[in-house]
Protein backbone atom coordinates (compact mmCIF):
# COMPACT_ATOMS: atom_id res chain seq x y z
CA UNK A 1 0.00 0.00 0.00
CA UNK A 2 2.96 2.13 0.90
CA UNK A 3 4.96 1.34 -2.37
CA UNK A 4 1.87 2.45 -4.13
CA UNK A 5 1.14 5.64 -2.61
CA UNK A 6 4.68 6.81 -3.19
CA UNK A 7 4.59 5.67 -7.18
CA UNK A 8 0.95 8.05 -7.43
CA UNK A 9 3.02 10.62 -5.41
CA UNK A 10 5.82 10.40 -7.75
CA UNK A 11 3.60 9.98 -10.99
CA UNK A 12 1.29 12.85 -10.02
CA UNK A 13 4.80 15.31 -9.08
CA UNK A 14 6.25 14.05 -12.39
CA UNK A 15 3.30 15.37 -14.87
CA UNK A 16 2.95 18.44 -13.49
CA UNK A 17 6.96 19.14 -13.50
CA UNK A 18 7.06 18.11 -17.08
CA UNK A 19 3.25 18.99 -18.27
CA UNK A 20 3.33 22.64 -16.48
CA UNK A 21 6.16 24.25 -17.88
CA UNK A 22 5.73 23.19 -21.30
CA UNK A 23 2.27 24.19 -21.60
CA UNK A 24 3.36 27.87 -19.74
CA UNK A 25 6.07 27.74 -22.49
CA UNK A 26 3.85 27.79 -25.46
CA UNK A 27 1.46 30.22 -23.87
CA UNK A 28 -1.07 28.47 -22.60
CA UNK A 29 -1.34 28.08 -19.02
CA UNK A 30 -0.79 26.10 -16.30
CA UNK A 31 -4.28 24.92 -15.66
CA UNK A 32 -4.31 23.17 -19.08
CA UNK A 33 -0.97 21.70 -18.65
CA UNK A 34 -2.84 19.59 -15.22
CA UNK A 35 -5.44 18.86 -17.41
CA UNK A 36 -3.95 17.26 -20.65
CA UNK A 37 -1.80 16.08 -17.84
CA UNK A 38 -4.32 14.22 -15.83
CA UNK A 39 -6.56 12.95 -19.05
CA UNK A 40 -3.64 10.94 -19.85
CA UNK A 41 -2.86 9.41 -16.47
CA UNK A 42 -6.35 8.67 -16.30
CA UNK A 43 -8.24 5.95 -16.86
CA UNK A 44 -9.28 6.88 -20.37
CA UNK A 45 -5.43 6.55 -22.08
CA UNK A 46 -2.55 5.33 -19.95
CA UNK A 47 -4.97 3.80 -17.45
CA UNK A 48 -2.18 4.86 -14.74
CA UNK A 49 -4.87 5.88 -12.42
CA UNK A 50 -7.46 3.47 -12.56
CA UNK A 51 -10.13 5.19 -10.09
CA UNK A 52 -9.96 9.10 -10.01
CA UNK A 53 -12.78 9.38 -7.32
CA UNK A 54 -10.61 9.33 -4.25
CA UNK A 55 -8.12 11.30 -5.98
CA UNK A 56 -10.85 13.98 -7.04
CA UNK A 57 -12.50 14.20 -3.20
CA UNK A 58 -8.77 14.67 -1.60
CA UNK A 59 -7.93 17.34 -4.41
CA UNK A 60 -10.93 18.89 -3.48
CA UNK A 61 -9.12 20.71 -0.16
CA UNK A 62 -7.02 22.73 -3.08
CA UNK A 63 -10.42 24.28 -4.12
CA UNK A 64 -11.22 25.11 -0.72
CA UNK A 65 -8.52 27.08 0.40
CA UNK A 66 -8.35 28.71 -3.08
CA UNK A 67 -12.07 30.25 -1.51
CA UNK A 68 -10.28 31.25 1.62
CA UNK A 69 -7.38 33.19 -0.08
CA UNK A 70 -10.18 34.66 -2.05
CA UNK A 71 -11.96 35.83 1.15
CA UNK A 72 -8.44 37.22 2.71
CA UNK A 73 -7.96 39.57 -0.54
CA UNK A 74 -11.96 40.52 0.07
CA UNK A 75 -11.70 43.76 2.54
CA UNK A 76 -14.34 45.74 3.12
CA UNK A 77 -12.56 49.46 2.01
CA UNK A 78 -11.09 47.20 -1.09
CA UNK A 79 -14.64 46.59 -1.83
CA UNK A 80 -15.80 50.40 -1.26
CA UNK A 81 -13.21 51.47 -3.70
CA UNK A 82 -14.13 49.24 -6.85
CA UNK A 83 -17.86 49.06 -6.03
CA UNK A 84 -18.78 50.34 -9.55
CA UNK A 85 -16.67 48.34 -11.58
CA UNK A 86 -17.29 45.24 -9.47
CA UNK A 87 -20.92 45.11 -8.94
CA UNK A 88 -22.27 47.15 -11.64
CA UNK A 89 -20.17 45.78 -14.85
CA UNK A 90 -19.05 42.30 -13.25
CA UNK A 91 -22.47 42.12 -11.88
CA UNK A 92 -23.50 42.76 -15.84
CA UNK A 93 -21.49 40.31 -17.11
CA UNK A 94 -22.64 37.66 -15.22
CA UNK A 95 -26.27 38.55 -15.34
CA UNK A 96 -26.07 38.50 -19.15
CA UNK A 97 -24.03 36.08 -20.08
CA UNK A 98 -25.51 33.50 -17.50
CA UNK A 99 -28.73 34.65 -19.20
CA UNK A 100 -27.22 33.73 -23.08
CA UNK A 101 -25.78 30.84 -22.21
CA UNK A 102 -28.75 29.14 -19.61
CA UNK A 103 -30.79 29.92 -22.51
CA UNK A 104 -29.12 28.25 -24.99
CA UNK A 105 -28.64 25.62 -22.72
CA UNK A 106 -32.14 25.04 -21.78
CA UNK A 107 -32.91 25.03 -25.88
CA UNK A 108 -30.92 21.72 -25.70
CA UNK A 109 -33.50 19.77 -23.26
CA UNK A 110 -31.76 20.85 -19.84
CA UNK A 111 -34.45 21.75 -17.28
CA UNK A 112 -33.95 25.47 -16.23
CA UNK A 113 -31.97 24.29 -12.30
CA UNK A 114 -29.03 22.72 -14.82
CA UNK A 115 -29.61 25.25 -17.07
CA UNK A 116 -29.04 27.92 -14.28
CA UNK A 117 -26.30 26.02 -12.92
CA UNK A 118 -24.47 25.56 -16.63
CA UNK A 119 -25.40 29.09 -17.69
CA UNK A 120 -24.08 30.94 -14.99
CA UNK A 121 -20.92 28.17 -15.05
CA UNK A 122 -19.59 28.90 -17.96
CA UNK A 123 -20.10 32.78 -17.68
CA UNK A 124 -17.69 32.49 -15.06
CA UNK A 125 -13.73 33.01 -16.85
CA UNK A 126 -10.25 32.02 -15.80
CA UNK A 127 -8.42 33.97 -13.02
CA UNK A 128 -5.50 32.16 -13.44
CA UNK A 129 -5.33 32.45 -16.94
CA UNK A 130 -6.94 35.70 -17.53
CA UNK A 131 -4.68 37.18 -14.97
CA UNK A 132 -1.59 35.24 -16.26
CA UNK A 133 -1.94 36.66 -20.20
CA UNK A 134 -2.31 40.47 -18.39
CA UNK A 135 1.00 40.21 -16.38
CA UNK A 136 2.67 38.48 -19.83
CA UNK A 137 1.22 41.25 -21.76
CA UNK A 138 2.01 44.64 -18.78
CA UNK A 139 -1.64 45.00 -19.08
CA UNK A 140 -2.70 45.05 -15.66
CA UNK A 141 -2.81 48.52 -14.70
CA UNK A 142 -4.07 49.76 -18.08
CA UNK A 143 -7.90 50.60 -18.39
CA UNK A 144 -9.40 47.18 -19.78
CA UNK A 145 -6.37 45.04 -17.23
CA UNK A 146 -8.13 46.81 -14.47
CA UNK A 147 -11.73 46.44 -15.62
CA UNK A 148 -11.26 42.82 -16.21
CA UNK A 149 -9.91 42.42 -13.28
CA UNK A 150 -12.76 44.13 -11.27
CA UNK A 151 -15.34 41.58 -13.16
CA UNK A 152 -12.73 38.34 -12.31
CA UNK A 153 -13.30 39.53 -8.83
CA UNK A 154 -17.25 39.50 -9.18
CA UNK A 155 -17.17 36.23 -10.75
CA UNK A 156 -15.14 34.96 -7.29
CA UNK A 157 -17.40 36.10 -5.39
CA UNK A 158 -20.81 34.92 -8.02
CA UNK A 159 -19.06 31.67 -7.83
CA UNK A 160 -19.88 31.49 -3.73
CA UNK A 161 -23.53 31.56 -3.73
CA UNK A 162 -23.71 29.02 -6.94
CA UNK A 163 -21.66 26.65 -5.37
CA UNK A 164 -23.63 26.84 -1.90
CA UNK A 165 -26.45 26.88 -3.65
CA UNK A 166 -26.01 23.32 -6.08
CA UNK A 167 -26.69 21.04 -3.44
CA UNK A 168 -30.07 22.85 -2.36
CA UNK A 169 -31.08 22.66 -5.93
CA UNK A 170 -30.19 18.94 -6.21
CA UNK A 171 -32.10 18.33 -3.17
CA UNK A 172 -34.99 20.69 -4.30
CA UNK A 173 -35.20 18.60 -7.82
CA UNK A 174 -36.03 15.33 -5.60
CA UNK A 175 -37.90 14.91 -2.77
CA UNK A 176 -38.64 18.81 -1.77
CA UNK A 177 -36.65 21.37 0.50
CA UNK A 178 -37.47 21.16 3.54
CA UNK A 179 -37.56 23.95 6.63
CA UNK A 180 -35.59 22.19 8.73
CA UNK A 181 -32.51 22.07 6.02
CA UNK A 182 -33.37 25.86 5.46
CA UNK A 183 -32.83 26.42 9.40
CA UNK A 184 -29.86 24.25 9.57
CA UNK A 185 -27.84 26.01 7.18
CA UNK A 186 -28.83 29.69 8.71
CA UNK A 187 -27.75 28.14 11.40
CA UNK A 188 -24.40 26.66 10.75
CA UNK A 189 -23.57 30.17 8.93
CA UNK A 190 -24.59 31.99 11.98
CA UNK A 191 -22.46 30.15 14.09
CA UNK A 192 -19.72 30.84 11.67
CA UNK A 193 -19.84 34.40 11.39
CA UNK A 194 -20.27 34.89 15.18
CA UNK A 195 -17.57 32.69 16.18
CA UNK A 196 -15.14 33.95 13.29
CA UNK A 197 -15.76 37.46 14.25
CA UNK A 198 -15.70 37.44 17.78
CA UNK A 199 -13.18 34.19 18.08
CA UNK A 200 -10.53 33.83 15.60
CA UNK A 201 -8.55 36.91 16.02
CA UNK A 202 -8.10 35.72 19.99
CA UNK A 203 -6.73 32.41 18.81
CA UNK A 204 -4.65 33.69 16.66
CA UNK A 205 -3.50 36.55 18.48
CA UNK A 206 -2.85 33.67 21.48
CA UNK A 207 -1.05 31.17 19.22
CA UNK A 208 1.39 34.27 17.50
CA UNK A 209 2.55 34.53 20.90
CA UNK A 210 4.07 30.89 21.30
CA UNK A 211 6.63 32.22 18.28
CA UNK A 212 6.30 28.70 16.84
CA UNK A 213 5.53 28.79 12.80
CA UNK A 214 4.52 25.25 13.06
CA UNK A 215 1.28 26.18 15.16
CA UNK A 216 0.58 28.95 13.05
CA UNK A 217 0.71 26.96 9.64
CA UNK A 218 -1.67 23.99 11.68
CA UNK A 219 -3.91 26.47 12.82
CA UNK A 220 -4.76 28.41 9.77
CA UNK A 221 -5.67 24.43 8.19
CA UNK A 222 -7.69 23.94 11.17
CA UNK A 223 -9.29 27.13 10.29
CA UNK A 224 -9.83 26.50 6.68
CA UNK A 225 -10.95 22.82 6.98
CA UNK A 226 -12.88 23.21 10.19
CA UNK A 227 -14.72 26.16 8.34
CA UNK A 228 -15.43 23.73 5.94
CA UNK A 229 -16.48 21.07 7.48
CA UNK A 230 -19.50 23.17 9.46
CA UNK A 231 -20.99 23.98 6.01
CA UNK A 232 -20.90 20.33 5.32
CA UNK A 233 -22.85 19.40 8.37
CA UNK A 234 -25.35 21.76 7.38
CA UNK A 235 -25.18 20.10 3.71
CA UNK A 236 -23.94 23.33 2.12
CA UNK A 237 -20.76 23.50 -0.05
CA UNK A 238 -17.54 23.27 1.99
CA UNK A 239 -15.98 26.09 -0.05
CA UNK A 240 -18.80 28.40 1.62
CA UNK A 241 -17.35 28.07 4.99
CA UNK A 242 -13.78 28.57 3.94
CA UNK A 243 -14.45 32.00 2.38
CA UNK A 244 -16.92 33.62 5.38
CA UNK A 245 -13.69 32.64 7.18
CA UNK A 246 -11.53 34.37 4.77
CA UNK A 247 -13.45 37.34 5.07
CA UNK A 248 -13.85 37.60 8.73
CA UNK A 249 -9.98 37.26 8.47
CA UNK A 250 -9.45 39.75 5.73
CA UNK A 251 -8.98 42.84 7.92
CA UNK A 252 -7.21 41.69 10.78
CA UNK A 253 -3.49 41.95 11.07
CA UNK A 254 -2.67 38.02 10.50
CA UNK A 255 -4.23 38.64 7.03
CA UNK A 256 -0.51 38.38 4.72
CA UNK A 257 0.66 35.47 7.31
CA UNK A 258 -2.40 33.21 6.78
CA UNK A 259 -2.32 33.96 2.67
CA UNK A 260 1.34 32.75 3.12
CA UNK A 261 1.04 29.93 4.94
CA UNK A 262 -2.06 28.45 3.02
CA UNK A 263 -0.61 29.77 -0.34
CA UNK A 264 1.81 26.65 -0.54
CA UNK A 265 -0.95 24.12 0.47
CA UNK A 266 -3.61 25.62 -2.11
CA UNK A 267 -1.43 25.40 -4.88
CA UNK A 268 -0.21 22.27 -4.71
CA UNK A 269 -3.78 20.42 -3.85
CA UNK A 270 -5.45 22.73 -6.33
CA UNK A 271 -3.24 21.78 -9.12
CA UNK A 272 -4.05 18.06 -8.00
CA UNK A 273 -7.73 19.12 -8.43
CA UNK A 274 -7.35 19.82 -11.99
CA UNK A 275 -5.13 16.96 -12.99
CA UNK A 276 -8.02 15.07 -11.42
CA UNK A 277 -10.77 16.53 -13.07
CA UNK A 278 -8.55 15.76 -16.31
CA UNK A 279 -8.51 12.27 -14.97
CA UNK A 280 -12.20 11.97 -15.15
CA UNK A 281 -12.50 13.07 -18.69
CA UNK A 282 -13.75 10.39 -21.19
CA UNK A 283 -11.49 11.00 -24.63
CA UNK A 284 -13.18 8.62 -26.42
CA UNK A 285 -16.03 10.13 -26.09
CA UNK A 286 -14.78 13.58 -27.26
CA UNK A 287 -12.82 12.59 -29.73
CA UNK A 288 -16.17 10.68 -31.09
CA UNK A 289 -17.75 14.00 -31.67
CA UNK A 290 -15.56 16.49 -32.28
CA UNK A 291 -17.65 18.79 -34.25
CA UNK A 292 -20.19 18.83 -31.25
CA UNK A 293 -17.08 19.87 -28.53
CA UNK A 294 -15.63 22.46 -31.38
CA UNK A 295 -19.15 24.46 -32.12
CA UNK A 296 -19.64 24.39 -28.30
CA UNK A 297 -16.45 25.96 -27.71
CA UNK A 298 -16.70 28.40 -30.79
CA UNK A 299 -20.63 29.46 -29.13
CA UNK A 300 -19.05 29.94 -25.71
CA UNK A 301 -16.44 32.40 -27.09
CA UNK A 302 -18.69 34.01 -29.04
CA UNK A 303 -21.56 34.77 -26.91
CA UNK A 304 -18.98 36.11 -24.33
CA UNK A 305 -16.89 37.99 -26.62
CA UNK A 306 -19.77 40.19 -27.96
CA UNK A 307 -21.54 40.86 -24.73
CA UNK A 308 -18.31 41.61 -22.95
CA UNK A 309 -16.91 43.94 -25.73
CA UNK A 310 -20.95 45.88 -25.05
CA UNK A 311 -20.03 46.05 -21.51
CA UNK A 312 -16.77 47.30 -21.78
CA UNK A 313 -17.81 50.05 -25.10
CA UNK A 314 -20.97 51.06 -22.86
CA UNK A 315 -20.48 50.98 -18.74
CA UNK A 316 -17.19 50.13 -19.21
CA UNK A 317 -16.15 53.33 -21.20
CA UNK A 318 -13.35 51.87 -23.30
CA UNK A 319 -12.08 52.57 -26.39
CA UNK A 320 -12.35 50.07 -28.92
CA UNK A 321 -9.54 48.42 -28.74
CA UNK A 322 -9.45 48.07 -25.01
CA UNK A 323 -13.36 46.49 -25.36
CA UNK A 324 -11.63 44.09 -27.70
CA UNK A 325 -8.99 42.82 -25.18
CA UNK A 326 -11.13 42.98 -22.32
CA UNK A 327 -13.14 40.43 -24.68
CA UNK A 328 -10.11 38.67 -25.78
CA UNK A 329 -8.77 38.07 -22.15
CA UNK A 330 -12.64 37.06 -20.69
CA UNK A 331 -14.35 34.64 -23.02
CA UNK A 332 -12.59 32.06 -21.78
CA UNK A 333 -14.41 29.63 -19.81
CA UNK A 334 -12.58 29.12 -16.15
CA UNK A 335 -11.23 27.25 -13.11
CA UNK A 336 -14.54 27.53 -11.12
CA UNK A 337 -16.81 25.55 -14.07
CA UNK A 338 -14.55 22.36 -13.32
CA UNK A 339 -15.78 22.94 -9.77
CA UNK A 340 -19.44 24.10 -10.55
CA UNK A 341 -20.36 20.88 -12.87
CA UNK A 342 -18.45 17.85 -10.66
CA UNK A 343 -20.67 19.52 -7.89
CA UNK A 344 -24.13 19.70 -10.05
CA UNK A 345 -23.25 16.23 -10.75
CA UNK A 346 -22.75 14.92 -7.49
CA UNK A 347 -25.73 16.63 -6.51
CA UNK A 348 -27.81 15.01 -9.61
CA UNK A 349 -28.28 18.35 -12.15
CA UNK A 350 -26.05 16.84 -14.91
CA UNK A 351 -25.46 13.70 -16.16
CA UNK A 352 -21.73 12.63 -16.80
CA UNK A 353 -21.45 12.79 -19.95
CA UNK A 354 -21.84 16.29 -20.35
CA UNK A 355 -20.32 17.09 -17.50
CA UNK A 356 -17.31 15.71 -19.88
CA UNK A 357 -18.15 18.11 -22.46
CA UNK A 358 -18.63 20.64 -20.85
CA UNK A 359 -15.19 20.28 -18.79
CA UNK A 360 -13.65 19.67 -22.71
CA UNK A 361 -15.53 22.97 -23.80
CA UNK A 362 -13.90 24.81 -20.83
CA UNK A 363 -10.53 23.36 -21.04
CA UNK A 364 -10.36 24.20 -25.32
CA UNK A 365 -11.67 27.67 -24.36
CA UNK A 366 -8.04 28.38 -22.15
CA UNK A 367 -5.75 26.88 -24.76
CA UNK A 368 -7.97 29.29 -27.73
CA UNK A 369 -7.62 32.55 -25.91
CA UNK A 370 -4.10 33.16 -25.86
CA UNK A 371 -4.62 32.38 -29.85
CA UNK A 372 -7.67 34.65 -29.65
CA UNK A 373 -5.57 37.59 -27.83
CA UNK A 374 -2.67 37.33 -30.36
CA UNK A 375 -5.43 37.55 -33.34
CA UNK A 376 -6.71 40.99 -31.85
CA UNK A 377 -3.54 42.48 -31.43
CA UNK A 378 -2.69 41.88 -34.88
CA UNK A 379 -6.02 43.19 -35.93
Amino acid sequence: MHGDGLELALVFLLAAVVAVPVFKRFGLGAVLGYLVAGALLGPHALRLVRNPEPVLAASEIGVVMLLFVIGLELSLPRLKVMRKPIFGVGGMQVLLCGVALGALAMSQGLGWKAALVVGVGLALSSTAVGLQLLSERKELTAEHGRLAFAILLFQDLAAIPLLAAIPLLGKASGEGLGWEEVARAVLAITALVLGGRYLLRHLFRIIARTGMPEVFTGAALLVVLGSAWLMQLAELSAGLGAFLAGVLLAESEYRHELEAQIKPFEGLLLGLFFMAVGMTIDLKQVAAEPALIATWVAVLLAVKFGLLIALGLRPGKLDLRGALLLGGVLALGGEFAFVVFAEAMKAGLLEEPLRDRLVAVVGLSMAATPLLLLLISRF
